[in-house]
């Protein structure tokens, strides 16, 4: 159930302008019944978030791609309208709303047209946050969870490492006890929010096994070594960290300790299913500007849509979508249930990674020589979309994950 909210908290035909009794329809999603997945509530948050991404977020996304750079402010606009907290509790000043909410808002923020800006604020309502949420104490949670909600602290996630990516067993950052404290070295590569972050959540060997920490931002030897210069996702900072006997207090431990790997393996479900949804929305959009441009561009005489090759191609690729999504729906509605499942995020997540650039890719074809020059947002699609197939978890590790559940 969505917990009401006093702003968006409205009939859906008051949010959406259209007659009472009849139904919205988005663009990108279809029509809300008594047996699907979201109800009215959950559309009329769609509404809401949507009006806020295309008003304030997408009419800057060339601008920030050629910066390298969106601002923090982003951050603390979103903290003020409640979406860096749709699905966690009232008491950190969450919404308290439910797991579905946060589909919701990575379907719509992929309307800014931005790959960047999705990533960055994924890792701060997803990916960096819901290991304090759910090991977090209370203490951890009203001093790094409840910031982050109003985006007065923005948070980083660190596994990956420079020697180490699909293989976080293999990482090589270590945290040894030091009095009532904890001393650690090592290093972190392609960490995204690295460079901006108050904190960062991170994995280490703590002796033979696994512990989480969280290691606030300017602390003696925690020093961003360098910005990854990338092919996409460009005004999202990626950054290399380097830890060189940082000290962190005993209460920097997250969760039990020698659980840290059980723990993140468990935050990366959540990860990959909520970056799924944003990469087949992200696809719906591409294919949505590709549809549109089909219309109006003529080639012998006729739009290019009416030309057999290029509408089948786009109705190809509109099937190909909606059975992504509807994936992915499976997989929310199962976790909404309470499961655990592994087997359908990992198909989502892989399934979402190759329809996202393939739809980039091909819709770039239909833009021709326009969809080639930076004019178009095409080719932001295009650059940003391959990273879905690599961040997260490769299309190799997800195969691999799929194929064990089969008993391969």
């Amino acid at each position: 159930m969505v917990r009401a909210s006093p702003w968006w908290w409205l009939p859906i035909e008051v949010l959406s302008g259209a007659p009472r009794g009849q139904p919205q329809r988005l663009r990108g999603v279809r029509a809300t019944s008594s047996n699907s997945l979201f109800t009215a509530d959950h559309q009329a948050l769609r509404l809401a978030i949507r009006s806020y991404v295309e008003k304030e977020l997408a009419p800057h996304a060339q601008e920030w791609d050629e910066a390298g750079h969106f601002p923090d402010s982003v951050f603390t606009r979103m903290g003020e309208l409640g979406y860096l907290g749709l699905s966690y509790p009232v008491e950190y000043g969450g919404q308290g709303g439910d797991y579905l909410c946060s589909i919701v808002l990575a379907e719509e923020l992929a309307r800014c047209e931005s790959g960047s800006v999705v990533m960055a604020v994924g890792v701060q309502t997803d990916m960096a946050t819901t290991p304090v949420a759910k090991f977090g104490t209370h203490e951890q949670k009203l001093a790094y969870l409840a910031p982050a909600i109003k985006g007065e602290k923005i948070a980083s996630l660190g596994i990956t490492e420079p020697d180490s990516g699909s293989d976080v067993a293999a990482i090589a950052t270590r945290a040894r006890r030091d009095g009532d404290g904890w001393v650690i070295n090592g290093r972190k590569m392609f960490i995204t929010n690295g460079a901006r972050s108050s904190y960062c959540v991170l994995l280490a060997r703590t002796g033979e096994s696994y512990s989480l920490f969280i290691v606030d931002k300017g602390l003696p030897g925690f020093t961003v070594a360098r910005t990854l210069d990338k092919v996409g996702m460009r005004a999202s900072d990626t950054a290399e960290l380097v830890l060189d006997e940082v000290r962190v207090p005993g209460s920097a431990l997250l969760g039990e300790e020698g659980r840290g790997f059980y723990n993140i393996m468990w935050e990366l479900q959540g990860e990959r299913l909520v970056a799924a949804a944003g990469t087949v929305a992200g696809a719906a959009l591409t294919l949505e500007m590709a549809i549109a441009y089909a219309k109006e561009r003529k080639a012998f005489g006729v739009p290019i849509a009416k030309h057999q090759v290029i509408a089948h191609l786009l109705a190809d690729l509109a099937t190909r979508v909606e059975a992504c999504r509807q994936l992915v729906y499976w997989g929310a509605w199962l976790v909404e249930k309470g499961e655990y499942p592994v087997r359908e995020i990992s198909m989502a997540k892989l399934s979402a990674g190759r329809i996202g650039f393939e739809v980039a890719d091909a819709c770039m074809q239909v833009f021709g020589g326009y969809g080639y020059s930076m004019e178009f947002g095409v080719q932001r699609a295009w650059r940003d979309s391959r990273l879905a197939r690599i961040g997260g978890g490769t299309d190799e590790v997800m195969l691999e994950v799929i194929g064990r559940t089969e008993g391969l």
